[in-house]
């Protein structure tokens, strides 16, 4: 038995403390899956950032557990002139925490800021020839051609999301930071209580108006704000975020570690439970900027080495049940997966035999800079067997390690990798964002644009810009061609998928599947 094993054993059982018991009708307190160094969700894709987001913001439209979009902030969204126009009319009596009203002026800001940032919205901003504000609940489309997909995109719940801000925020330059959170969801930040790196607080906001019909469930529904603080407090060291749940000291932890499972399920006063099939999926993102990868066959080269089993084995261990291998490029059990290319992955590894694809497609010894996370265990987990390939691959590897933070920001620079640059680094997508062509932001090849490791590939955007317009057949089978060419162009490498639990105290209620989120919820 590891310490951590140790630590949470010796809590299994334990009472909570009075204190907790005495505060519980009031405070509910998070262990997030790490830091959330980013609070604008436009400005990251992190999903901290999301989540955050979500307790501050509200949006357009909510995703039901169908991942159908359903109407949230508005009272109706209807189309006219053949699917072309869009009229979209905000709920009464929506505000600010600033106090002030939700205008329709401040979602049309909103949306054309978030539309420069996510591929999604750039796709809708780009068929768009009319976006306004013809009175102060009305938001109006006027399409070059129908879209149907409208409300998916405004709805999404895959980073980035469509949060509503205020017009004097939503006006920020989208390539800078805001760092004022003022929403209209049903949580305040309260930025004077925040600790960097630790702790944050929010509050909950009194004149939120909740949806008065519909069934809560994943980002759907009316979002009804049970608790007077959410406290999210950072803990990396997970032996001890699993010993503060097991005594009660904590209520909720997002994302237990594999190896903690088994004796969390033990403690009778926790719940442990499987909460979005869709998982989690291990990818490699390659920057095409600068060498070795900018070179495509040095990229497929990469991909022909890669053992997922590896990957998730040190992830999640050597419990099938935990992970999944053979994953393509879209979600596994979702309708655009398919098995179209897959003998690239699936096929027997042989490292020498790599070693002579590489040198063959013209290695030269070029620096790999790989951004390797240490302060996340999952990441940290991917991070050393990525460094480890490149190792016996024989490539010049420059593992620099540092906490998750950090990554968010250094991977957004595009300076060579001697200057501050990187070449590549591992991360994790929910399977909810891996779905399809539409919201698969590491799948975009619009090269400056696109997310950083900006791959171009015109081909991809032509299926997907063809996906987009298709009926489910035609859909299922660009699909097929997308993922073949993305093993092709490789915009980056899918590591397997790890099944995703979460972990709470049985006196909470109403924990909904999908993303963590803070309403609904409640004590027994």
């Amino acid at each position: 038995m590891t310490r951590r094993q140790a630590m949470v054993a010796a809590m299994a059982g334990v009472s909570a403390p009075s204190l907790v018991a005495a505060q519980a009708g009031r405070v509910v307190k998070y262990v997030p899956r790490g830091d959330t160094p980013v609070l604008d969700p436009i400005w990251t894709t992190a999903y901290q950032t999301r989540d955050h987001a979500y307790l501050v913001f509200d949006t357009l439209f909510g995703l039901d557990a169908q991942f159908r979009p359903q109407p949230q902030m508005l009272e109706s969204a209807g189309t006219g002139d053949e699917g072309k126009l869009w009229t979209l009319r905000l709920r009464p009596g929506l505000k600010f925490h600033d106090g002030e009203p939700v205008l329709a002026k401040d979602c049309v800001a909103s949306i054309r800021r978030w539309g420069a940032r996510d591929t999604f919205g750039q796709t809708l901003l780009g068929l768009t020839d009319e976006l306004s504000a013809p009175d102060d609940r009305t938001i109006r489309f006027r399409l070059k051609a129908p879209f149907p997909l409208l409300p998916y995109a405004l709805g999404k719940a895959s980073p980035n999301i469509c949060v509503m801000m205020p017009e004097r925020l939503a006006l920020t330059d989208p390539n800078t930071r805001v760092t004022e959170m003022v929403g209209s969801g049903p949580y305040r930040f309260l930025a004077n209580e925040q600790v960097q790196g630790a702790k944050l607080i929010y509050g909950r906001f009194e004149q939120y108006v909740p949806r008065e019909t519909g069934t809560p469930e994943w980002t759907a529904g009316p979002k009804r704000a049970n608790f007077d603080r959410v406290e999210m407090h950072v803990i990396p060291d997970s032996g001890t975020a699993a010993a503060a749940l097991a005594a009660g000291e904590v209520d909720w932890w997002w994302a237990p570690e594999a190896d903690l499972i088994p004796l969390l399920r033990r403690n009778r006063q926790v719940v442990v439970r499987e909460v979005d099939p869709t998982g989690l999926v291990g990818t490699l993102r390659l920057n095409h900027t600068v060498a070795p990868f900018n070179n495509p066959a040095i990229r497929r080269a990469i991909l022909g080495a890669v053992n997922q089993a590896d990957f998730m084995t040190a992830v999640a261990g050597t419990d099938p049940d935990m992970w999944r291998k053979d994953v393509g490029i879209f979600c596994p059990g979702t309708p655009m997966a398919s098995d179209t290319g897959m003998e690239v992955l699936t096929g027997p590894r042989d490292i020498a035999a790599s070693r002579r694809a590489l040198a063959a497609a013209g290695y030269n010894g070029e620096k790999v800079v790989l951004l390797s996370t240490t302060n996340i265990p999952i990441l940290k987990a991917v991070s050393d067997v990525a460094a480890d390939l490149f190792q016996r691959l024989g490539m010049n590897v420059d593992n620099q390690q540092m906490d998750w933070g950090t990554v968010v920001q250094r991977r957004v620079s595009k300076n060579p990798p001697e200057q501050g640059g990187w070449s590549a680094f591992g991360t994790f997508w929910g399977g909810l964002d891996m779905f399809d062509p539409a919201v698969h932001a590491f799948l975009r090849g619009t090269g400056a644009n696109a997310a950083p490791g900006w791959p171009e590939s015109p081909r991809i955007e032509e299926l997907r810009t063809q996906w987009l317009g298709a009926d489910d057949a035609g859909q299922r089978r660009l699909a097929r061609e997308i993922q073949a060419q993305a093993f092709q162009d490789v915009p980056y490498i899918p590591l397997g998928q790890q099944k995703s639990f979460t972990a709470y105290r049985r006196n909470l209620e109403g924990v909904l599947d999908g993303l963590p989120v803070f309403w609904n919820i409640r004590r027994a």
